[in-house]
């Protein structure tokens, strides 16, 4: 199984097949502009020998950029670096690369408005389709949010499997697919400011999600449609907060 971003990022790891290595590097390159939009890539000899591989791990690479949208073969021209627009910015990779490169407030803020557009219809969901045994797992999920001894990791990956406990009870398969962006967004807000490093920050995160949890045990879809919203609202707050200290 793929490590999700959440690990990758938080752990720094990254697995290290050839043609993973290839991939991460060559996409690191176009995402950070060492390669810019519109720019050719360097031929198969010296991208060979930059890496250190065959042709054909080089090609199944350039198969898999050109699958996530970054680049786009040319007969006769090269491999071309695409528009950014082009780019599949739900694929995993691409966004592990975004904050491996830096990601600013803006990059943060199109995350949040995305998660803006679909959770707070997921809670919304959630209270109207959930069963008591999905209701009564997102109620756990979100207590243990609270337990002392969280590291940031440890509370981001709490985060995350109440989130997508969300979009899952949901009842709406489409939403389960937002999860990577959901991901990301919760990669950004842990890794700029935790709150595990403000005083009775746990305290609070708990207490908003299960907030969420307790509107969609009373089947209010307005309600959970609201507290779903603090919370996204309280996260990008955080992170702006967190961005602007860092420039003073």
């Amino acid at each position: 199984m793929n490590r999700s971003l959440l690990e990758t990022v938080l752990s720094g790891t990254r697995k290290r097949t050839s043609h993973a290595h290839v991939v991460d590097q060559l996409g690191k390159a176009i995402v950070s502009g060492e390669f810019p939009i519109g720019s050719i890539l360097p031929g198969d000899p010296e991208l060979a020998a930059r890496f250190k591989v065959s042709r054909t791990v080089l090609r199944e690479a350039m198969k898999t950029l050109a699958a996530k949208g970054l680049v786009v073969p040319r007969a006769r021209i090269g491999t071309r670096v695409t528009p950014r627009n082009d780019w599949n910015l739900f694929d995993n990779d691409i966004l592990t690369w975004h904050f491996e490169c830096g990601v600013d407030e803006e990059f943060l803020y199109h995350l949040s408005e995305v998660r803006l557009a679909f959770e707070p219809h997921a809670a919304a969901l959630a209270a109207r389709n959930a069963s008591e045994a999905e209701i009564s797992r997102m109620m756990r999920l979100a207590v243990a949010m609270g337990e002392a001894g969280h590291t940031a990791e440890s509370l981001a990956f709490a985060d995350l499997k109440f989130h997508l406990s969300i979009a899952e009870a949901s009842g709406n398969p489409f939403m389960r697919t937002v999860g990577g962006l959901i991901e990301a967004a919760l990669v950004g807000i842990f890794k700029l400011s935790s709150p595990v490093e403000e005083k009775g920050g746990v305290d609070e995160v708990a207490r908003n999600h299960i907030r969420i949890v307790e509107e969609i045990g009373r089947r209010d879809e307005a309600g959970a449609r609201a507290a779903m919203e603090n919370v996204i609202k309280i996260g990008r707050e955080r992170v702006r907060g967190a961005l602007r200290s860092g420039e003073n």
